[in-house]
Formats: C-alpha cells, sequence, structure tokens
C-alpha cells in the first residue's frame, strides 16, 4: 500500500513519499541523458498530474452501541481532517479523508466486516474490540496499510517483527493498571465485564495481558443488567479470597453506563464497597474524562451511587489546564462544531478520536520528510518523535515511538459530586507522584497490600503455603514426571523393537524375506533343516564368497551385473546387499535399532532408500534399492556413455543435494567416494552406504583396516587421527566431494595425474607440506568449478565451505540454469534432428486431443462424478436418492417392424430415432440411463440431486419428446408412423456402477420397476404418469395438465389411479393425435395392412424383395383397456 489513489482507472505508479521524482541534470546532455530525462519525467506524470487521496478508516462500534456513538465520530473524524488539510505545516502530497467503518459487537460479525474494509481505506484506526485485534493486524500486514488502534490490549500485540504495520497510539490501559498495582502493591485482581460479547473479550485480553505480566488474576466474570446475574457475579467476587482489585469492563457510570451503575449499588448493597476491594473502570482510560469543577449528573442525582462510587478509583488521561468540555465548547465557538450539541451530552471519546487522525497525519508527515515510501510499515514506524496539540492535551512520542499521554488519578469522598485528582501517572519517568490529596478510601483504610513477591522479579509467590510443603509437591511432581518419562521410553523401546522384526515395514530381514539371484542361495531358503550340519557352515562359507562387494576393484565392475549374489529380489523389487564386517555381531542393541530408524526415516530423491538389514546364516548386510546404471564410478569408466559438462554437472548437483539434506538432519556420511554414490536408470544419482560407521560403531563391531585405495576420498584431518575409517564429520564430507569432482571432471580415477602409488599419495596428504592435491585445469570445467573444488579441500577445515554454500555456488556457475540430465539428453538429441521439439509438440497435443476425446467419451457413458472415480482406481460407492423421477418408452409395434426391414435398416431407425431423443435431452436436466433395444431410459435427479425438479424436468423432456415424434419418419418406411408410448414415475432408488469389464452406471429399486410398467400399460402417443408423480407436478404448480385414466392394474400392486400429461400452459409445440383406442387384434390388423404396403413399395424400390412378411404379432399390441 503506497496511496489509496482515488482515480482507479489510472495506473497506480509508486511515487516517493517525497514528492515526484527529481529531473537528473547533465553538463552536456547527450542523446542518452535526454532519454533518460524523458522516461523519468513520464514515469513522474502520473504522481503530479492528479491528486492522490489518503483516507483512514475510523473503525468502531457506531451503530450497535449507542454509547460509542456518543462520541460523535463523524464530527470528530471531520474536525480533524479539515485541520489536517488546512494545517500549512502539514505538506502530505495527498488529500487527507477518512471513512467511518462500522464495527458489530459480536466479535465474529466485526471480523467478517472488517475482511471487507481493504479496499476502503488506506490506514486503519481502530477496531475497539481486543477480541480480533491479532487477526486485523495480521490482515494489515497482508494489505500493508497501517493499523492505529487506541483499544487492542493484546500483549502478543508488542511482537513488532510480527505485526509490523500495528502502532498503538495511546499508552496501554495495562501498563497503567500494572503501574497502579505496583505502587499500591495490589496483586490479585479480578475482572467484570458486562454481557456484551464486545465487552467480555475486551476483558479477556485484559486478564490475559496482566496474567502475561506475572500477576494473579483470578476470575474474568460477565454479568447482564438482571438483578440476579449482578447478585451471582458479586457473591463470586465475595467468595474470592485476598482479592484486591475488580477492573470493570463496561461503559462507565460518568457517561451513562448503566450496567456498572447497576453492579456498583448493588456491591454497596452486598458490603463490598467497605474498604475491601477497588474498582477500577477500564473505559475511562481510552479517553480524557474532565474533572476539574465538573458535577456529574449521575453522582448528582444518586446519593446511593454517591456513596457506592466512593470506592470507585477513575483513571483517566490527564487533559493538563484544557479540559474536554473547555476545548468542546471553544470548537462550538468557532463554529467547527454545531452548536445545538451541549458538551455534556458528548462522550469524552470525542477527543480520542479527533487526536487520533492528527497523529496519523503526522507520522505521514515523519515518512514523507525522511523520503521514504509510503507503506503500512513504515506509517507503522515513522511514529517517533512527534509533537503536536491534540484535542485538549499536547501529544508527543518519545525515541522508540511511545506516546507521553500522562494519565491522572480520580477520587470522590463519598459526599460530593466531584471527582479529584490524587496521583498522576507520568509515562515518561514511569512513576506515580502524588498529587497532595490522599485517597478517600471507605472505612478509612485502602485495601491490604499484597505479598511483595508479586512485584519482584525472579521472585516466587507461594500464596501462603508452607515452603517446604511446596518443594515435596514439586519434588514429587518431578519425580511422577520423571518416572512417566522412563516408563514411556522403555514402551517406545518395547514398540520400536517389535516394529523391527514384525509387521509389514520391518527392519530385520531374513531368507523368509529376499530371494537371491545367485541359484545356490536361492535353494538355501528350501534346505534351512539342514543348517545344524557341517553342510550348512560350508553353505555360510560360500555365502560369505558371493557376497563380495562388486565395487572392490575396477575390473569386476559391470553396469547392471543382475547375475551378482548381492543383487536379491525384495517385495517383488530389486535390491542390493551391502555386507558388513561377520565377526561376533550378537544381538541388534537399541542403539543399533535407533541407528535403524533414523535410516528408514531418510527420505530424499537424492539419497537411496535404506529397505532394512539382512542377518541370516551368518550374513550381515544392509539392504538398498538397486540401481541399474552401478555405482558413479562405473558411470565414469564407461566409455560408450558420452558425457559433456551439462551431463557432469547434473550428477554433481544430485550429490551436492543429497549430502546437504544428509547434513540437513546432523549427519555425516564419513565414507563418501565415486563408489558410494549409485546411479538408476533415470541418470539420477543416489548416496548410498550412509549410517555404515554407525551400526558398526553401535553394535562394536571390529573396523575393518582400509585398503590406501579407499583412503584417497578422506580428509587430512581425519587421516592423522587413530582411526581413518571409524571417524567422519561434515568438513571431511566436503573434502571427500572435492576429490569426486575431480573424478567427475576428468573421468579418470583420484590424483592419477601424479603418478603416485596410492600409499604414497595417502602419505604425502596426511603429512604435508608439499601440499597433495589433484590437478584440475579450466581445460575440463568451468573456472569457477575448479575455484570451488579448491575450496573444498582446503587443508583447514573451518575454511571449507559447507554444502548450502556449495549449493548456491555451484548453482552460479552455471548461470541458474536448471542441470539434470534430461535436459542434457534433449540437447544431444537436438543435434542429430532439428525439428524434435516441434515433433514433440506435435505429438503432444495429438495424445491431449486423444486424452480429451476419451474423457469425452467416457463421460458420454458414465456420469463425470462416477467416470472420475473409476479413473482414479477407487471404488463406485452405491448412492440412495430419495426422490427421482424415471422416463421409459419403447416403439409400439417394433418386432414387427424389425421383422420386415433389414438389420441395418433397423439399426438406421434406432439411430436416428436416438439421436433426435439425445438432442432433445441435452436440453433439460436430465440424465440418459441406458438403452435397450427400443426401450429408451432417462432419469431425473441423478446422479447431481435437484431438489423437487426431477418430475419438472423429466414431464418437459417427455413432451418435446412426443412432438418431436410425430413428424419422425422412418428412412426405409415413411408412412409407417413411429409410434411411441411412455411412461414415468417419481419415487426413491439406489444408484451404482456394476461389473468390472465395461461397467455400466444401474438404477435399482421399486421405482425403477413401477416406470416400466407405467411405460407398458400406457398407450401409442401417450404419456403415462403415476400418481406420485403427478403430485410433484401439482405441487410445483407451473400449469401442467393431465388427464385421469381409469383405474391401471398394476402387477404386484392391484388396481392404481394414474394420469395422462396432456400438455402444459405455454407449451406451443403440436403433438400428436393419439389413435383410437382398439382391440388388440383390430389394432394389429391395421398395423399389419400398412406395414403391407410400405413392405411393396420398398420391394419395388429394392426390385428383389428380400425382406418377406413375417406375421409377427408385437407383444407391444397387448394393449391394456380398463
Amino acid at each position: 500500500m503506497l496511496l489509496q489513489l482515488e482515480h482507479s482507472h489510472l495506473p497506480a505508479y509508486a511515487c516517493p513519499a517525497g514528492g515526484p521524482v527529481k529531473e537528473p541534470k547533465f553538463p552536456y546532455p547527450p542523446h542518452g541523458a535526454w532519454l533518460l530525462w524523458f522516461l523519468l519525467t513520464t514515469l513522474s506524470l502520473p504522481c503530479m498530474a492528479r491528486a492522490a487521496v489518503f483516507r483512514v478508516g475510523v473503525v468502531g462500534p457506531w451503530s450497535c452501541d449507542p454509547l460509542f456513538a456518543k462520541a460523535l465520530p463523524k464530527v470528530a473524524a471531520q474536525l480533524a481532517v479539515d485541520r489536517v488539510n488546512r494545517d500549512l505545516a502539514l505538506s502530505l502530497g495527498s488529500t487527507f479523508e477518512y471513512v467511518l467503518l462500522d464495527e458489530d459487537c459480536r466479535t465474529s460479525l466485526a471480523l467478517k466486516s472488517f475482511l471487507g474494509y481493504y479496499t476502503r481505506a488506506s490506514a486503519f484506526l481502530g477496531p475497539f474490540n481486543p477480541g480480533y485485534c491479532d487477526a486485523a493486524s495480521l490482515l494489515a500486514k497482508n494489505w500493508n496499510k497501517a493499523l492505529f488502534s487506541w483499544g487492542c490490549v493484546n500483549y502478543e500485540l508488542d511482537n513488532a517483527w510480527r505485526y509490523p504495520t500495528f502502532n498503538q497510539i495511546f499508552p496501554s490501559p495495562i501498563l497503567v493498571l500494572v503501574k497502579l498495582a505496583q505502587h499500591f502493591h495490589w496483586a490479585n485482581m479480578a475482572v467484570v465485564a458486562s454481557a456484551e460479547e464486545m465487552w467480555v473479550d475486551t476483558a479477556t485480553k485484559v486478564a490475559d495481558s496482566l496474567r502475561s505480566r506475572g500477576f494473579p488474576v483470578r476470575m474474568v466474570l460477565a454479568t447482564s443488567n438482571d438483578p440476579e446475574s449482578m447478585r451471582h457475579t458479586l457473591v463470586k467476587v465475595r467468595k474470592m479470597k485476598e482479592l484486591r482489585m475488580v477492573i470493570l469492563c463496561m461503559h462507565s457510570v460518568l457517561i451513562g453506563g448503566v450496567t456498572q451503575k447497576l453492579l456498583l449499588e448493588m456491591a454497596l448493597d452486598m458490603r463490598l464497597t467497605e474498604g475491601s476491594l477497588v474498582f477500577v473502570p477500564y473505559d475511562t482510560m481510552l479517553y480524557s474524562l474532565p474533572y476539574r469543577k465538573v458535577d456529574y449528573q449521575a453522582l448528582h442525582s444518586n446519593s446511593k451511587l454517591t456513596r457506592a462510587y466512593d470506592a470507585v478509583l477513575t483513571i483517566t488521561m490527564d487533559s493538563e489546564e484544557n479540559s474536554f468540555y473547555h476545548a468542546y465548547q471553544e470548537a462550538v465557538n468557532t463554529k467547527q462544531i454545531p452548536a445545538h450539541i451541549r458538551p455534556d451530552q458528548v462522550s469524552p471519546l470525542f477527543g480520542s478520536i479527533y487526536t487520533s487522525i492528527l497523529f496519523i497525519a503526522n507520522a505521514m508527515q515523519s515518512v514523507r520528510d525522511s523520503r521514504t515510501w509510503l507503506s503500512g510499515a513504515n506509517l507503522a514506524q515513522h511514529s517517533k518523535n512527534i509533537v503536536f496539540q491534540g484535542f485538549s492535551q499536547r501529544v508527543r512520542t518519545n525515541g522508540s515511538g511511545m506516546v507521553l499521554v500522562d494519565f491522572v488519578v480520580l477520587d470522590t469522598d463519598g459526599l460530593s459530586w466531584e471527582l479529584h485528582p490524587t496521583h498522576k501517572v507520568e509515562m515518561e519517568t514511569n512513576m506515580i507522584r502524588y498529587l497532595g490529596r490522599p485517597i478517600h478510601f471507605p472505612g478509612g483504610t485502602q485495601p491490604k497490600a499484597d505479598s511483595s513477591c508479586w512485584f519482584t522479579q525472579g521472585s516466587l509467590c507461594s500464596r501462603g503455603v508452607d515452603p517446604v510443603l511446596l518443594l515435596k509437591v514439586i519434588m514429587y511432581a518431578f519425580l511422577v514426571i520423571f518416572l512417566s518419562t522412563g516408563l514411556g521410553y522403555c514402551i517406545r523401546r518395547r514398540i520400536n523393537k517389535i516394529r523391527i522384526v514384525k509387521g509389514q515395514n520391518k527392519i530385520l530381514l531374513t531368507l523368509e524375506d529376499v530371494t537371491f539371484i545367485n541359484p545356490s542361495l536361492s535353494n538355501m531358503k528350501l534346505s534351512t533343516e539342514d543348517s545344524k550340519t557341517g553342510d550348512g557352515s560350508r553353505r555360510t562359507s560360500d555365502m560369505d564368497a558371493n557376497l563380495k562387494s562388486p565395487l572392490t576393484t575396477a575390473s569386476c565392475i559391470t553396469p547392471a551385473t543382475y547375475e551378482n549374489s548381492n543383487v536379491v529380489i525384495f517385495e517383488g523389487d530389486w535390491a542390493w546387499l551391502k555386507r558388513l564386517p561377520t565377526g561376533n555381531f550378537g544381538a541388534i542393541t537399541p542403539k543399533t535399532g535407533d541407528v535403524f530408524e533414523l535410516m528408514k526415516d531418510l527420505r530424499h530423491e537424492n539419497i537411496n532408500p535404506f529397505l532394512g538389514f539382512f542377518h541370516d546364516c551368518g550374513v550381515f548386510a544392509i539392504v538398498t534399492e538397486f540401481c541399474s546404471r552401478g555405482s558413479l564410478e562405473d558411470l565414469l569408466h564407461n566409455q560408450d556413455v558420452k558425457l559433456d559438462w551439462m551431463f557432469k554437472s547434473s550428477l554433481l548437483l544430485d550429490l551436492i543435494k543429497g549430502v546437504r539434506y544428509l547434513h540437513h538432519r546432523s549427519l555425516c556420511h564419513g565414507r563418501l567416494k565415486s563408489r558410494n554414490c549409485v546411479v538408476d536408470g533415470r541418470f539420477v544419482l543416489k548416496i548410498t552406504d550412509y549410517g555404515y560407521n554407525d551400526i558398526v560403531e553401535a553394535q562394536r563391531l571390529p573396523h575393518a583396516e582400509p585398503s590406501p585405495e579407499d583412503l584417497l576420498w578422506t580428509a587430512p584431518e581425519i587421516l592423522r587421527g587413530p582411526c581413518p575409517s571409524q571417524n567422519g564429520t561434515q568438513k571431511g564430507d566436503v573434502y571427500s566431494f572435492s576429490i569426486i569432482v575431480q573424478e567427475v571432471v576428468l573421468r579418470s580415477p583420484p590424483f592419477f595425474m601424479l603418478s603416485l602409488s596410492p600409499d604414497e599419495i595417502v602419505q604425502r596428504v596426511r603429512k604435508p607440506p608439499p601440499l597433495c592435491r589433484p590437478i584440475v585445469t579450466a581445460d575440463h570445467a568451468p573456472m569457477e568449478c575448479i575455484e570451488l573444488v579448491k575450496q573444498c579441500w582446503n587443508e583447514q577445515p573451518e575454511k571449507r565451505p559447507d554444502f548450502n554454500e556449495i549449493f548456491e555456488q555451484f548453482r552460479n556457475i552455471n548461470k541458474g540454469k536448471k542441470t539434470n540430465i534430461i535436459d542434457s539428453m534433449l540437447r544431444m538429441l537436438e543435434q542429430y534432428s532439428s525439428n524434435l521439439e516441434d515433433l514433440i509438440c506435435e505429438r503432444t497435443e495429438e495424445l491431449e486431443l486423444e486424452k480429451q476425446k476419451t474423457e469425452k467419451l467416457l463421460t458420454q457413458m458414465l456420469p463425470p462424478s462416477v467416470a472420475q472415480t473409476l479413473k482414479l482406481g477407487s471404488t463406485v460407492q452405491p448412492e440412495h436418492f430419495d426422490s427421482v423421477s424415471l422416463y421409459f418408452s419403447d416403439i409400439v409395434g417394433f418386432t414387427t417392424i424389425s421383422a420386415n426391414s433389414e438389420p441395418i435398416e433397423v439399426v438406421d431407425l434406432l439411430n436416428d430415432l436416438y439421436t433426435l431423443f439425445d438432442a432433445i435431452i441435452g436440453n433439460h436436466d436430465v440424465y440418459k440411463v441406458e438403452t435397450i433395444g427400443d426401450a429408451y431410459m432417462v432419469g431425473s435427479g441423478l446422479p447431481v440431486p435437484n431438489g423437487n425438479r426431477h418430475a419438472a424436468e423429466i414431464a418437459n423432456m417427455s413432451l418435446d419428446i412426443l412432438s418431436a415424434v410425430g413428424t419422425f419418419k422412418m428412412r426405409h418406411m415413411p408412412e409407417v408412423p413411429v409410434r411411441i408410448r411412455i411412461g414415468l414415475h417419481s419415487g426413491p432408488c439406489v444408484a451404482g456402477v456394476v461389473g468390472l469389464t465395461m461397467p455400466r452406471y444401474c438404477l435399482f429399486g421399486d421405482t425403477v420397476t413401477t416406470a416400466s410398467r407405467m411405460e407398458s400399460t400406457g398407450l401409442p402417443y401417450r404419456i403415462h404418469i403415476s400418481l406420485s408423480t403427478a403430485k410433484i407436478l401439482r405441487e410445483l404448480n407451473e400449469g401442467y395438465k393431465t388427464e385421469l385414466r381409469k383405474r391401471t392394474e398394476q402387477k404386484g400392486k392391484g388396481g392404481e389411479e394414474t394420469y395422462w400429461l396432456v400438455g402444459k400452459e405455454g407449451f406451443t409445440k403440436p403433438l400428436p393425435v393419439p389413435p383410437e383406442v382398439k382391440s388388440g387384434p383390430e389394432m394389429e390388423r391395421d398395423f399389419k395392412l400398412l406395414l403391407q404396403k410400405a413392405v411393396r413399395r420398398l420391394s419395388a424400390v429394392r426390385r428383389v424383395a428380400r425382406v418377406p412378411i413375417v406375421d409377427v404379432v408385437d407383444e407391444n399390441f397387448a394393449i391394456h383397456h380398463h
């Protein structure tokens, strides 16, 4: 948010708060300088050519709370805005405006309204309700708009980093209450609020803030104006022992608060105002209450309230010599405020609104003076060292942005109606100053002081409990916690142990879990009974020999050596065994189990997953995924694979990502070398052999003495240690990475250019000088890569970069380009086929087109939701529908027509007719279920329910179909009319997908049977509907015309009243005239004569009659007469 511009149709260019961009000056302007001058001038035009508007949104409960409305927020805001726009000292560079934004008294609705205020204001003054201050502050942060508040007391808002756009205009009432409590040593408090949600939330936040500062706020109570509710609340207050102060979160009785008046009067009756308690109003700390020579009518006219108010300490902002009433009257005299409103009719909150708007304007001026952007954060932060005249007091802030407005403590003597100042709370000195007049406490004594431990930092208050007893309780509590923790630890150990050896995700594997590719090892599972004999030890020795690593020497390295005995099948996939030193492995220790769990939890695309630990027949090996392309050393030695720099950098970047992931998990590899980096079939490099040293150390196995060839990747500081094969550090991994880089860049073994034996190289690396390192020239890699390698093999470990730095530097080497193998291979392929990209795009478009066709075809066969479920491989659950309408129709005489037509003609007839039907149902909210022969089935209200509209949709569709069939002609028998009969019924049904092969969306239930019977008992060119459908159509009252048919016999149901649907008001399409109802034989004879004429015509057309006339009586002629 920079400025909210009034003309939103113009581009919102961001201008500096100090004004338009200044034009640069050149001593000799060349053409480029004139162009730069032109561009800068053009960019500054939107900021100069139009006036920006800065609008302050004044948020408060102006509508739902009459006493807030008495603050006249509109008058106060307008008065302040007029002063800002007139003040020549405020050069804001924009028009300053305000807008009143209403805040509901219910917190949830208030927050909902605030969400809609984003576009209505440039900054916000409010909210008053602390219940959603934190949410409003986060929204303001997201909108980058400043939020200035006088009502937010949430202690969380003190976090300027989390809420950078929030600013507290006046000192928080919590600070004032804390100073008052510390001065009089009143620690035990309670908070009582009126029943409105806004005040209850305020009380809750006040209590939370006081508790966060160590004060024992005993209870938060809410009360209504009902006497029973107030009595119940005050009884709870009286039961609280050692209570000193009650904070009243409600409207002050001095400005018309009814709840506080009734509460204080009842407290007087219950003798709670006799000196043991002090009542402190909360809302008076939000404004400057006039008190000099002011008689408050509420006290003047009620002696009982006057006596009760003697137990009240009123705290308000000090207005110095110019009180609120005096300042208000001056504004009336200068005609800035309407004269018909008296000062005593206005809430002093008027002055707070006025002063707050001026505060925002001065903060804007501070931002403008600093020539920074007018953002929400900057506006909130540039509120330091501001001095201006508020409505009734002078306001100034210190260097930290805290407003230095003093507060005054007011008291009455229980007899008069005036408030007298007794103490002043000075925010600058952080002290309370006595003003010479003592507080008049009822009964002559003030409430007892609480223990000083509440006010001494680092002290522990026991509330009168015996310290020895308290210490014993704490010790017992610690003992219980310790025992519970130990028991939980033992249980977790037991669960982990069970999980390691059992279940689908078990870690310890045996011959029951894996199958060796080597035939001799595969047979071991079948002959485990012989393990006790001498042959068993021999097989164990053979297996030990077969488990030798294929990565031992370069001569035995061949990619994808499936026949090697280190390859096994685990859970249907290939896996690789990394053998550990045999020795006396013993039982799995808890520490080893933790190592297994840690290795199992490692998940990264560049970490070869740990599948389990094989231990059987004296063989102990780590089981990991098998990568078909072997190790990185294999790949580098395979001269058939061409590796350009992009290919190499992709492999190295995978290596960096994998090691960085290990280091982020606070692990180090310790054995990093090209032999422990494997490459899968997609040329993705994965790190393996991690955790090897940890397992050996956890099981206390003897470390095998590494050969000089294995130590070529080991860092010099580790070589100088007592056991190079055992120790490993993250900085040592960095050194090992640099040696691997040399291997990849040069495609050669480590240090091969030195022409020294491995033992000599290790000795020189261990004991410099001279420094022994590989030689890599710029001919093989970018210079930045060579410099990075030199940093990584630095003799001093602390000067080596970590893998986060290595990752960033390596990305910069490739200019931020993606360095994966697929991209590299595609670029290599482009060298052989220049049109490969176009071909891929073309094939992709074809594939997408075919995919769309397939999806379209699938959605035509099944409902979209069902089709989507089937595509995801899920099971479609049957769904029950409470009310649907079903349509059935068939062709009268279809069997006779089929018998006298060729098969292709029958297919053409049905295709033409159903294409017509399909076009019609597309205009209605219906779903075509299926067609079987001449039967056509449609439903409405499924698979997507549509309320009770299903009957109307089916009825409208039926009328359209019947109208279209009236003019439909068969291509091969145009003179034979196609007469259909339609049946409709409404009721419940169940829908689901049946079958796995060619699944169909089918309907089940009595509704389907009844709808079919309505069709079969119908008449040609008639729409036969059931009583349930007729009732729904009548309820819809859309003008459907029905005729009662005589009772129709339904199979299994007896006689039922049914109806003919004959039309609808507004339906103007012609409907075919139903034929005269005749007996079955007569209708059969007429149709047969008509069909014979058509057949003779066809015979003449075909010249050779190929379709004989067949005497077939269609079952559809069995007309039911009732």
